[in-house]
């Protein structure tokens, strides 16, 4: 058949925050630009992000990016790579002033200034007095950035393909990428978009989980299609557990109501955190306190008649703080559990959250894979930012505030590389036709009318079998059998088909790809987890209880054949000393 095609300079897929900051860096250099999302621009995930954007604006109590440098190192468990960590942390007062020139209506303070809330893993001093650096807009943060680089784009010109699902990336005959080949959701029509240069934003994978804070759309959408381009995935393992989802049901409660003085306590009224975190206490780094929520519920200190949660409260702050900074929050609880934090504590529960790991990048945006004679070469043309990117900034454990902050950073770096490359290679590629085939034959192979197993029921069985062998604690049995299990899966999936054509909508076709997607994710994690014999940030291994610096201070790479390779941490900065590991305690 003959697919209809559109040229661009850029092509975007994913209209998060990642993606708009990109396409409005290079349409305001008047670069053509495609950004396709498969949902609406706003319905991103981005819009769900509460608590804020980190930016040492020492607006509420002394700061500078040094600071804000060692806590993300830190945080990391010292995984993360210092070169970009350093760079992301230097241009966050920059990235948040821009915002607040694009319309972002920040919550104030008295003075005027935006206002700045308390977060997890943030220290004064290298590690001293807890800081204030989370700029926010009430708990709807990302919600308020969504929107104001939605309306900038619309402003700018940006070409939206909105309600298009990405099938597969497009390539030459030398390897270049030069585009993907989307899919309009009405009409089930291909349609090829050519481009010079091609930037992946699709955010993360949460939909691995059964219980998670992530909507349907995170179905590691882009993860899978560099996968399937012979790029690896890297640092896969670590998967952060927000450790106050809504208990039971996976809707996140940010951690700016721990940072507005809200705390957690067991079945025996207890500020249990004081134990685990002596001096952060309720506001130590995700991991430690998820994994402190677990321990309390396994101990049995759990509350409710299945002692299967612990509560948080925030009545003691007063309605008018409630209302006034979180009023989503509030609106939640309310909803979904029929609890108003003004009068009583809410149920919560970690609960599956943030993708660590990633495509491979560089502090520019590119798309980076090893060699022998180089740990890392750039892929020309090829660019990665956001969730789906593995820069790495966050390393074994994300600390809260950064995740705004480095789909900024990012989208913004790989914008302004682009703008380059794109001066350098200023005509279009010959495509190859068997790659588009290639791609094609993925979404005509959901056409077959033959009987078999129905997808949902296996995409079901797959989040159930992560959720129990890949969670919060992991032991090797516990990972191997997940292993079999996900491969058992994988060979399920090869057979299964939409039933009854006559009632099927395309969305049936676009869930059925993105399991398709999940379960290439979902080896790639649990492969890496089995792998990694040591405990690092969000990775907990009970038969591996320590930090292993001498053997695991290193990035796993997943290769879609199922090869695990290494490379070497970036542990030298870009103008400061390194901050060399130390015994992670808060």
């Amino acid at each position: 058949m003959t697919i209809p095609k559109r040229q661009f300079d850029t092509l975007i897929i994913g209209a998060g925050g990642g993606g708009l900051r990109a396409a409005l860096q290079l349409a305001q250099a008047d670069a053509s630009v495609a950004v396709v999302s498969k949902v609406f621009p706003t319905r991103s995930h981005t819009v769900a992000a509460q608590g804020g954007v980190n930016a040492a604006l020492a607006n509420v109590t002394e700061d500078n990016w040094h600071w804000h440098m060692f806590d993300t190192v830190k945080g990391s468990d010292y995984l993360g790579d210092q070169d970009s960590i350093e760079y992301m942390c230097r241009a966050a007062s920059r990235v948040v002033y821009e915002l607040e020139h694009f319309g972002v209506p920040f919550s104030r303070l008295d003075t005027g200034k935006i206002y700045q809330r308390a977060f997890g893993g943030q220290s004064q001093n290298f590690g001293g007095a807890q800081a204030t650096r989370t700029c926010a807009a009430a708990d709807r943060t990302g919600h308020a950035i969504l929107h104001s680089l939605y309306q900038q784009n619309i402003r700018a010109k940006t070409h939206f393909f909105d309600e298009y699902f990405a099938i597969d990336l497009i390539s030459d005959d030398k390897g270049f990428i030069l585009g993907a080949l989307v899919m309009e959701i009405e009409t089930g029509e291909p349609l090829l978009i050519e481009a010079k240069s091609t930037l992946i934003a699709t955010g993360g994978a949460g939909q691995l989980y059964r219980t998670t804070t992530n909507a349907l759309i995170n179905t590691g959408d882009g993860m899978a299609m560099t996968l399937r381009a012979g790029i690896p995935l890297q640092d896969m393992e670590f998967f952060q557990f927000h450790p106050t989802g809504i208990a039971g049901r996976g809707m996140l409660i940010t951690e700016g109501v721990r940072g507005e003085g809200g705390f957690l306590v067991n079945s025996d009224n207890e500020r249990f955190m004081e134990r685990y975190a002596p001096n952060a206490k309720d506001l130590a780094s995700r991991d430690i306190v998820s994994r402190a929520i677990a321990i309390e519920v396994r101990e049995g200190r759990g509350c409710g008649p299945d002692k299967d949660h612990v509560l948080l409260k925030i009545d003691h702050l007063g309605a008018d703080v409630i209302k006034k900074r979180l009023p989503g929050i509030r609106q939640s609880s309310i909803t979904f559990v029929k609890i108003d934090p003004i009068y009583d504590p809410i149920p919560v529960y970690p609960t599956a959250h943030y993708t660590m790991g990633g495509i491979p990048t560089n502090r520019y945006g590119q798309i980076v894979v090893p060699e022998k004679e180089s740990p890392e070469v750039p892929i020309p043309g090829l660019y990665a930012a956001g969730e789906c990117a593995c820069v790495s900034v966050h390393g074994a454990n994300r600390l809260g505030g950064n995740s705004l902050l480095d789909i900024l950073v990012f989208g913004r770096a790989a914008a302004n590389h682009i703008i380059g490359y794109l001066k350098e290679n200023r005509y279009h590629r010959p495509l190859s036709q068997e790659s588009v085939d290639k791609a094609m034959q993925r979404l005509t192979r959901w056409d077959d009318k033959s009987p078999g197993e129905s997808v949902d029921e296996i995409k079901n069985e797959l989040k159930k079998v992560m959720e129990d062998h890949c969670s919060v604690f992991r032991d090797k049995q516990v990972l191997k059998d997940g292993i079999d299990k996900v491969n058992v899966l994988s060979d399920r999936l090869t057979d299964a088909r939409l039933t009854d054509h006559s009632k099927i909508f395309n969305t049936a076709r676009v869930e059925a790809l993105e399991l398709e997607n999940l379960m290439d994710i979902a080896k790639a994690t649990v492969v890496s987890a089995h792998a990694r014999e040591e405990s690092r940030g969000a990775h907990s291994r009970v038969d591996f209880t320590e930090r292993d610096d001498v053997h695991w201070l290193k990035h796993s790479l997943y290769y879609l054949d199922g090869q695990l390779e290494y490379k070497p941490v970036r542990t030298k900065p870009l103008t400061v000393d390194t901050f060399p590991p130390k015994p992670r305690v808060y």
